[in-house]
């Protein structure tokens, strides 16, 4: 990837654990959800990477949430989806009915485990901490369901070993490269979010990978910077960030999709299209 290269903006709208009480945009309903992709699109996202929520605002791995998501998208625009597969202490098998349902064009694929943890300097202590495991075993069946419906993986990598845990699965034929990988930076736990860290890693990807970063809280900006400078792709979204850099709390996802993409043109690099980002991605025409 170069700086010539267009850029594919992805915006995740959601996450599993933000909610209105930190900032009123989160989305959780089918509707919220979908105005909230239409504005990342109209701002210039191409891909909209979604978590599922009940509409009180609670985790949800049911089909019938994300196939609600997938219908009132559809209705506003052509976005590429982007469906998330992660969850603590959820066998896997329950949470992959969505992908295998919905066949949405890219399923998230955790490509490591880490301690996931958030630190309070102010308090002294954790505010939350566990084990998010991602086992070769859960990987393994997950690709080959997402291979089976014809989804394409998005390897999200928290970690600079996590790097390596592509190689047997490529060996396998499981994973088909050029691969899709989404830097998820400044989780403890997981690696640093920094430029020289970001510059190492990139390093270690094979060449020709598709990569992107998912710096969360302040450092989003940084680090978007970054990527944008070194040629890679970016995702902003209410699931990692609330802020413009000004600190200005958003009303809408479509303002940090729209951030990044003033950011994206000040350096002479342009957003892809939804048609571009199929094309990217190897997905196909757009329909």
């Amino acid at each position: 990837m170069a700086l010539k290269d267009k850029v594919i903006v992805t915006c995740a709208l959601t996450g599993a654990v933000t909610t209105k009480k930190q900032c009123e945009a989160i989305p959780y309903t089918a509707l919220e959800i979908a105005e909230e992709a239409r504005r990342a699109w109209e701002a210039g996202a191409a891909v909209v990477h979604i978590h599922g929520r009940e509409d009180n605002g609670q985790p949800s791995y049911r089909k019938e949430v994300f196939a609600a998501y997938r219908d009132e998208i559809r209705k506003r625009c052509p976005i590429i989806l982007n469906f998330s597969t992660g969850a603590v202490g959820l066998p896997m098998q329950e949470r992959v009915g969505h992908i295998v349902e919905c066949k949405p064009e890219i399923g998230a694929l955790n490509a490591g485990s880490l301690t996931y943890a958030k630190y309070s300097q102010k308090r002294k202590q954790f505010v939350f901490d566990f084990v998010f495991g991602n086992p070769f075993s859960d990987i393994t069946y997950l690709l080959r369901q997402m291979n089976e419906v014809g989804v394409r993986p998005e390897c999200e990598l928290f970690d600079t070993g996590h790097v390596e845990n592509l190689e047997p699965l490529i060996d396998m034929g499981l994973l088909k490269p050029p691969c899709d990988v989404n830097l998820v930076m400044g989780v403890l736990g997981g690696m640093r979010a920094t430029p020289e860290t970001l510059s190492f890693i990139v390093s270690q990807l094979r060449p020709g990978t598709l990569w992107k970063t998912t710096p969360i809280s302040h450092m989003t900006w940084p680090l978007t910077a970054a990527a944008l400078a070194l040629g890679g792709n970016v995702r902003v979204g209410l699931e990692d960030n609330f802020y413009l850099p000004d600190r200005r709390m958003v009303k809408s996802n479509g303002e940090l999709v729209a951030q990044a993409t003033a950011m994206a043109r000040a350096i002479g690099r342009e957003p892809a299209s939804v048609d571009e980002a199929k094309k990217m991605l190897g997905l196909g025409a757009a329909a």
